[in-house]
């Protein structure tokens, strides 16, 4: 045997080292010793000729198989396809139309809340003012009612949130407007 091959493990398969030796030898892998060796096994053992004959009959058929190219219009055929066929939209909004109402009941709450607040914190004794509204709102304590940061960011929260739900009620009416 070769010296190449002599460091094979016990029970190792060499028909497996073998063939796979002759395709890196086939394919130009190998190195150059490899390669002398390799040579040299197919010129002294008629099984590694017979096997080398095998892979290089199946290399060769592997190159002398066309690959198939798809049309130049394939793309555009396959896009067409489906443009043609419409694609069904979701059959189900993914968020329960209850959970909005919650949390919009909860936002007017809260701002009627806070409108109650201001409104019990005025002064309702009638004094014969010129005022048309009847009411002197210079008379409501804001410093009690917005002296607080706590508070005045709630209110900020509160009103982002009660405009991100008007702009998606008014975006899902403008979709409907233009689905019609």
């Amino acid at each position: 045997m070769d010296p190449l091959f002599d460091n094979l493990p016990p029970g190792h398969e060499f028909e497996e080292d073998m063939e796979l030796r002759l395709w890196e030898y086939i394919d130009g892998l190998s190195t150059d010793q490899e390669r002398s060796a390799i040579e040299h096994m197919l010129v002294e053992h008629a099984e590694w000729r017979a096997k080398y004959k095998e892979l290089l009959e199946v290399h060769r058929g592997i190159e002398e198989v066309e690959l198939e190219q798809p049309s130049m219009r394939f793309t555009r055929n396959v896009m067409d396809e489906i443009a043609r066929l419409q694609i069904a939209p979701a059959t189900r909004n993914y968020i329960n139309k209850n959970i909005i109402y919650g949390i919009a009941a909860f936002f007017i709450t809260v701002i009627v809340g806070f409108l109650g607040y201001g409104i019990s914190q005025m002064e309702w004794s009638s004094t014969g003012s010129d005022s048309l509204v009847g009411v002197d709102f210079s008379s409501v304590d804001y410093s009690r009612m917005f002296n607080n940061n706590f508070v005045n960011g709630f209110m900020v929260l509160n009103i982002i949130l009660g405009l991100m739900l008007l702009d998606r009620y008014l975006g899902q009416r403008k979709k409907e407007w233009q689905a019609a």
